[in-house]
């Protein structure tokens, strides 16, 4: 299918390196004015190769703005006390502004209890419950890289929001449901009318035709097809995939949760994968440390 004139390409690693000079710029105001360097430090548990490669590039993230960082590894076989002990040694650092912990974690370690333990005001990834209610009502708080990177997304390529009917395909705890909170606050990007979906809606399909913006991470490759698109719909796609392509050196390609030659066809707007929504979660970890470390949020 023919992509639609005048479609807008969302370019989100154009828009996470505009970000990261941007942060790199007040770093280095910080330094000539004698204030705090912001210090993330990071948690990684076992040898996941996936986690390893996103930790480091966490790293390197903070080293090229002018972060401190600080990675604590501990063994697959870690007992969760002594994972919590760590959490609450970073916690007590005044050094350290913002902490990760990477994951998935091992079956025998309970995430809740992990998250939980996260000092609010240095959970920079924005999963504890103090900063997922105070987004809910809200108020400052740090909100989670994924969500907040769609919508930087939406505000850095100036989409109307207001009044627009946003329909959110998934309900996960780290995407779907606050954005489906941050695009109903009175707020740009924001003042939806929101319909958040997930795999048992009933007549989803129509559903999703009706949206003006459509937000998908449902986790599933290629699900919106091109006859659930509004014609002139902003679409985000928040999934990736890696599928086989003998064309490619490496054997394979990345796409995401929308079929996006049947979806750009239709759209005003659209995310590519890979490059749309995934390079801004790094740029938005970076951007809540640097909050924390400025102490925006918790006053």
């Amino acid at each position: 299918m023919q992509e639609r004139e005048g479609l807008i390409r969302i370019d989100g690693k154009k828009t996470s390196a505009t970000i990261k000079d941007e942060i790199a710029a007040e770093v280095v105001l910080l330094k000539k004015n004698n204030k705090k360097v912001p210090h993330l430090a990071a948690i990684l548990v076992g040898n996941d190769g996936a986690s390893q490669t996103y930790v480091g590039a966490k790293v390197k993230a903070c080293e090229k703005v002018g972060f401190g960082s600080t990675l604590v590894r501990l063994e697959e076989t870690v007992s969760e006390e002594a994972l919590l002990n760590e959490v609450e040694k970073i916690n007590d650092n005044p050094d350290i502004d913002g902490l990760i912990v990477q994951l998935p974690l091992p079956d025998h370690i309970s995430v809740e209890k992990v998250t939980a333990k996260i000092k609010p005001e240095k959970d920079v990834d924005g999963f504890t419950p103090a900063n997922v209610g105070r987004m809910t009502l809200g108020w400052p708080a740090y909100i989670a890289a994924t969500p907040y990177g769609i919508v930087e997304l939406l505000k850095r390529y100036e989409i109307e929001t207001s009044g627009k009917h946003c329909v959110v395909i998934g309900r996960s705890h780290i995407v779907g449901s606050p954005m489906s909170i941050l695009m109903a606050r009175n707020a740009y990007p924001g003042n939806c009318t929101v319909t958040i979906t997930h795999s048992r809606t009933q007549n989803l399909k129509e559903i999703a035709q009706s949206a003006d913006i459509l937000i998908v991470a449902i986790g599933k490759e290629g699900f919106v097809t091109g006859d659930m698109v509004k014609e002139g719909a902003v679409v985000i796609d928040v999934g990736i995939h890696r599928i086989p392509d003998a064309s490619k050196k490496n054997g394979f390609r990345l796409v995401g949760d929308v079929n996006f030659q049947e979806a750009a066809a239709k759209a005003s707007a659209i995310t590519p994968v890979p490059g749309g929504v995934g390079p801004m979660t790094i740029a938005s970890l970076l951007y809540n440390t640097l909050l924390a470390a400025k102490g925006e949020v918790y006053q």
